[in-house]
């Protein structure tokens, strides 16, 4: 297989560390990967005075592929999250978001299977806010029907391609009659020549918030605008036991990023407990998305063999006293033993 030419941004707090633990579990299963480390975040700002330096913008779009760690936005003025501008830089429209019930791990809720797709690049987190008056400020929501056309349209042929069958757009229609309105009616119009393949429906957000945590197995496909796919999504990752366990992906005409959807989490950084699942299955993603199926697939069922049949390994944040060094060396041996084995169950 050629070799492939992936920027390796590892961010802040836990990020260098569970960026490491995927970079390793990624170089076990196989494929050949020339990794290009490039700073962005906090690090990035002292060393070159910005978050998200040209450079990095600039080899990213060379190389097409990138694996991110989380970064940390500052909270108050002057700070613009490294995140967003990377989306919006680079069109990164399609945020991908697979949500699953992981094996050994039980939590209250029922068995889930979903995937949540996310506008990415405007609504509220288009950052259009103004003080119009001392104590009063304006925070403007923007809504296309270019960028909720292209969601829907992607959220459909994902849908095809990994064989859903029915698709969910989330809103708040009957009170931001324009703006959610517009983007449910693209919704449904980019639906119809995908009828007799893929359902369509729709959920106001608020009731869906209540129906996953009685019921999450009832949803298989989630299409929502930026503010509420942000919500959602981690909302979705506490029905399968948190954060941790959720991987990411953000696809644009150019290029990809893969990254867990978990933040900094500097109060955990250097302490060696941080859960690198996330992030490796995010990894996994990527291999996919570089047509490497194997590893893909490699990953992903060494996890889950980890996660049920060696629990004694995983971190604090799912019950236990491992670390992340033991989570990572254990799906590292699991994945040499189905090399070696070539295991395919």
């Amino acid at each position: 297989m050629a070799k492939h030419r992936v920027v390796l941004l590892p961010g802040d707090g836990i990020g260098p560390e569970v960026v490491e633990a995927a970079r390793c579990v990624v170089d076990a299963s196989g494929p050949e990967i020339e990794w290009i480390p490039m700073e962005i975040g906090a690090g990035a700002f002292e060393t070159h005075g910005d978050t998200l330096p040209p450079a990095v913008l600039d080899e990213i779009r060379r190389c097409g592929v990138a694996l991110k760690g989380p970064t940390t936005t500052p909270i108050g003025k002057g700070h613009v999250s490294a995140n967003v501008r990377l989306r919006k830089e680079l069109s990164l429209y399609a945020n991908i978001r697979p949500v699953k019930t992981v094996p050994g791990l039980e939590t209250p809720f029922g068995k889930t299977d979903l995937v949540i797709v996310r506008e990415n690049t405007e609504s509220l987190y288009a950052g259009l806010e103004n003080e119009v008056a001392p104590g009063v400020v304006t925070s403007i929501k923007v809504i296309t029907e270019t960028a909720s056309r292209r969601i829907a349209k992607f959220a459909f042929e994902h849908a095809i391609k990994w064989g859903r069958h029915r698709v969910t757009a989330v809103h708040k229609a009957n009170i931001m009659k324009k703006a959610d309105g517009l983007f449910l009616e693209c919704a449904r119009q980019e639906s119809l020549p995908y009828e007799g393949r893929v359902k369509f429906d729709d959920v106001l957000v608020d009731a869906l918030a209540m129906k996953l945590v009685t019921n999450p197995g009832q949803y298989d496909m989630l299409l929502l605008e930026n503010l509420y796919g942000d919500i959602v999504s981690d909302l979705a990752a506490g029905l399968i036991g948190g954060l941790g366990l959720a991987p990411g992906a953000n696809y644009g005409p150019d290029c990809a990023v893969f990254e867990a959807i978990h933040g900094s989490a500097p109060d955990i950084a250097g302490k060696g407990i941080a859960n690198p699942i996330a992030m490796i299955l995010s990894a996994a993603m990527m291999c996919h998305h570089l047509g490497d199926t194997e590893s893909y697939v490699r990953i992903r069922k060494s996890v889950r063999t980890v996660t049920r049949d060696h629990a004694q390994v995983l971190t604090p944040d799912l019950g236990h006293t491992g670390t992340t060094r033991s989570v990572t060396d254990a799906i590292v041996e699991e994945i040499h033993r189905r090399r070696r084995d070539t295991v395919i169950d």
